[in-house]
């Protein structure tokens, strides 16, 4: 269950963040990268996405619950597990703004937001997490 109000507060606040605040940012990209409009906005778009976020979701609170026997419960560790799967992606993802593929200022922005949203996800997902048993 926390699983899935972690992924569900990462798609709302995803929603939000790329349809509003970097929607500005969003369109260079579909330009710079000739993407095409149709498929970015479509509802299989939005679905892949959605389902993205409900899997991202569910392994910030898989990584919260392999933190717990040695950091304990509560708001620290999650934040703490949160940070694991936000370093590996950003990582990935600086290599491909260092590429050129994205815009470094977008992926600045991107990357801020990220955290937000990772920490907001995981400290939701970690309130409701109860263990087996």
């Amino acid at each position: 269950m926390g699983g899935l109000v972690a992924g569900a507060v990462a798609n709302v606040l995803d929603y939000v963040w790329y349809q509003f605040i970097m929607a500005a940012d969003m369109e260079v990209l579909v330009q710079r990268l000739g993407l095409n409009r149709a498929v970015v906005e479509s509802a299989g778009m939005f679905a892949t996405w959605t389902i993205v976020d409900l899997l991202y979701g569910v392994l910030l609170v898989w990584t919260y619950a392999a933190f717990r026997p040695r950091c304990g419960p509560g708001p620290a560790t999650a934040v703490c597990a949160a940070l694991v799967p936000f370093a590996a992606v950003t990582m990935f993802m600086y290599a491909y703004a260092a590429m050129g593929i994205f815009v470094m200022t977008a992926f600045v922005k991107a990357t801020a937001f990220f955290l937000i949203t990772s920490t907001a996800a995981a400290l939701a997902g970690a309130a409701v997490y109860k263990e087996a048993g």
